[in-house]
């Protein structure tokens, strides 16, 4: 496989790189974090400008043309510096959503005004009883006339709060475990029904519990094959788990030289640390996770548009190995800063929090290697 990105490309990610070293630092990231909406809506218009949001879209929806592995350079640089403004929920989850299943009228709606900006979008699949399976649905939709009547909870809705529509996976046959009988809908935010509760997570993102009660769908709101969501789903997180696995990428680069630089700062019986050979092969180690991972995550990327069979192996391998190696490197590095890497002041424990998200993401790795050993 040929791994160097092309001009384009390369632009994209220096763009990124750019970007994300200017207005991440430490202090900029705790001040947006504390915001209402735990973003900046300034910066989303700025990423909308450089043509982000759209980079992975077909040009006739306003966007350039790209494709998963525009998306992997994101969002291995947003890994970088921990961004926190929406675009995994609202283009790789909700846009792909849209992309892959939506009618020509919800794409033509919708899609241009994603790629400007202008709408947020989000999925909300998980519930109480469900864990990480995708097929365990408990939200009904009923008929209703010409629509459909949604009731049931959706959990740990990304950026819930701040998406203007949220797809929503409801049951409309069978029982709750069934693979078929899964529809999707889009939901509009402040449709009546709709009651949403918001509140940060531990990586400091934020996230939602949507409460659906006799919510109101027409048939135009249906995305995909009515009975035949699941697919889609399993398709387009197939695509959020690489995505996911170029973030985790981002985090442990960032993660291996914040330590690296710690250890040749910090003195101990008068000489840095790093000049002990002992901590010298613990960074050698931490290297290595993460080299590996980002050849995985090259796997799970490059593999998305083969064999659904195919992709699907390669993103679970992707999960078991990102996860295992995600909290080697997250474990030593703070073991490797001491007692100040467990404070709120040092930034490499942000960075293990998200890593530890990105793992319970969807499967945590222990899930995916159970999954990968059935396979």
């Amino acid at each position: 496989m040929d791994f160097t990105l092309n001009e384009e490309q390369q632009l994209l990610k220096d763009s990124v790189d750019r970007f994300v070293r200017e207005n991440y630092e430490l202090s900029q990231r705790r001040e947006l974090v504390a915001r209402p909406e735990g973003f900046s809506r300034d910066q989303w218009a700025t990423m909308a400008e450089l043509g982000w949001l759209g980079a992975a879209l077909p040009e006739a929806y306003g966007g350039i043309g790209g494709g998963a592995v525009e998306t992997m350079i994101i969002m291995e640089g947003f890994g970088s510096r921990l961004v926190v403004e929406p675009y995994f929920s609202s283009v790789v989850l909700g846009g792909n959503l849209l992309l892959k299943g939506g009618s020509e009228e919800q794409r033509n709606a919708i899609l241009p005004a994603l790629v400007a900006g202008e709408t947020m979008l989000t999925f909300g699949y998980a519930e109480r009883q469900s864990r990480y399976d995708l097929h365990d649905v408990e939200t009904k939709a009923t008929k209703n006339g010409g629509g459909y009547r949604i009731d049931g909870h959706k959990g740990v809705v990304l950026h819930g709060g701040t998406a203007d529509k949220i797809i929503v996976s409801a049951r409309t046959a069978g029982k709750s475990r069934d693979r078929d009988g899964i529809t999707l809908f889009l939901v509009d935010r402040q449709a009546d029904g709709v009651e949403i509760r918001e509140y940060q997570t531990i990586d400091g993102l934020r996230a939602a519990e949507v409460e659906l009660t006799g919510v109101s769908a027409g048939a135009d709101a249906i995305v995909g094959d009515l009975d035949q969501g699941l697919p889609l789903i399993e398709d387009v997180v197939r695509r959020a788990i690489a995505a996911l696995s170029a973030e985790a990428v981002g985090v442990m680069d960032t993660m291996k030289t914040l330590t690296n630089e710690y250890l040749q700062t910090r003195e101990q019986f008068g000489r840095p640390i790093g000049k002990f050979q002992a901590l010298q092969h613990r960074m050698v180690d931490i290297m290595m996770a993460a080299e590996e991972s980002r050849s995985i995550m090259y796997v799970a990327t490059l593999k998305l548009d083969h064999d659904p069979a195919e992709s699907e192996r390669a993103a679970t391998a992707a999960k078991v190995k990102i996860g295992q190696c995600g909290r080697f490197v997250g474990q030593n590095s703070i073991q490797l800063h001491g007692g100040m890497g467990m404070t709120d002041e040092m930034q490499i424990g942000h960075y293990f929090k998200r890593l530890t998200m990105i793992d319970t993401m969807f499967g945590n790795h222990a899930h995916h290697l159970k999954r990968y050993a059935a396979m």
